[in-house]
């Protein structure tokens, strides 16, 4: 279905354009744009070790056309622009295109998520912009596992960009991936990020993103209970509409706790956002195999108004949640996430 006249929209141009509804009603806000599949870490949930062969730099979508892309999504009704990765920001131009895209297409909210180790220096030009908010990922707070799950030893880098970005008064969600490994002391651990400061901190199950063969069997690691035990006093607030994480507060904290039931998949029924991959493959679910080749459609010269109305018929064919998608789209190898989009 698309949206009734009263979700009409009219652009800086004048031109009017649907705002984008799926076929289960679900209005269409959120984008996340992935502008490169390299990344400076090799997280093991993420890659395999020897990582995963780079697309060639042809085959990514260039600036010029990831601004057209961006530009034809806001007049769709698109509010809140995430730039990811890979590792945004070991793309040679990233913090130029950030800046394009908040001065001269004027997206309301432009965040940004990375692993914080180049971010650092970038900070000051962040917090300019205003950025709306950065996600960091941060496993662990212990160097030596932090080496283990990233194969790199970049911690201290990470927590030069944390600490910076808090001192700047930059929003910070903090991404935490919870495996079979991680020990109770370091949830806690982490946790005390939000006591401390004014953070959100998200521990997120384990997705199967990793580059590796399909694993049947999924581990329910039964995060809500656990935080419960390790975290007394745990409320649960009312999240944003769309949000995937459930938040807490906890009593004396400053910050906020949250779980991203990224397997159980809990969250569908309102989810509001769609990815495109650096090679330029939109995805309606996170789950799917990419719907439609926009890099095929732009280098094949596609009009405006012709690439509107694919986009709209592939949102118009959308799965209700992630395990009809998963089911329909069946895989032999799980892909990496730093293929898809962060």
């Amino acid at each position: 279905m698309y949206a009734p006249s009263k979700d009409i929209l009219t652009t800086g141009a004048g031109i009017e354009q649907a705002q984008l509804i799926d076929n289960h009603g679900r209005k269409i806000t959120y984008l996340r744009l992935a502008i490169t599949d390299r990344c400076n870490l090799r997280c093991s949930y993420c890659m395999p070790e020897q990582g995963v062969e780079p697309v060639a730099h042809g085959e990514t979508l260039s600036y010029e056309e990831l601004e057209r892309l961006a530009r034809l999504f806001l007049e769709m009704g698109i509010t809140k622009i995430r730039v990811t990765g890979g590792e945004p920001f070991v793309r040679r131009g990233c913090m130029d295109f950030l800046e394009r895209l908040k001065y001269d297409l004027g997206v309301k909210h432009l965040v940004v998520t990375t692993n914080g180790v180049e971010t650092a220096r970038h900070l000051k030009r962040l917090k300019a912009l205003p950025i709306s908010g950065i996600n960091l990922s941060l496993d662990t707070l212990d160097r030596e596992r932090f080496r283990t799950i990233t194969r790199r030893d970049r911690l201290a880098d990470v927590l030069n960009t944390l600490y910076g970005a808090l001192e700047l008064g930059i929003k910070v969600k903090v991404n935490s991936v919870v495996s079979e490994e991680t020990s109770d002391a370091e949830i806690l651990q982490l946790g005390q990020l939000a006591e401390v400061h004014r953070l959100s901190l998200r521990f997120i199950e384990k997705m199967p993103f990793s580059g590796e063969k399909m694993v049947e069997a999924r581990v329910d690691l039964g995060l809500a209970q656990r935080l419960a035990k390790l975290f007394p006093g745990l409320v649960e607030r009312q999240a944003d509409n769309g949000s995937t994480a459930k938040e807490f507060m906890v009593k004396g904290y400053r910050g906020s706790l949250g779980i991203i039931e990224g397997s159980s998949r809990k969250f569908c029924s309102t989810c509001n956002r769609v990815r495109i991959t650096p090679q330029g493959m939109l995805k309606v679910c996170l789950y799917d195999n990419g719907v439609l080749d926009l890099k095929e459609l732009i280098r094949g010269e596609i009009s405006d108004e012709g690439l509107l109305e694919r986009i709209r018929e592939c949102l118009n064919k959308r799965f209700a949640d992630g395990h009809q998608t998963e089911s329909a789209n069946g895989r032999a190898e799980q892909p990496s996430m730093a293929s898809i989009g962060g």
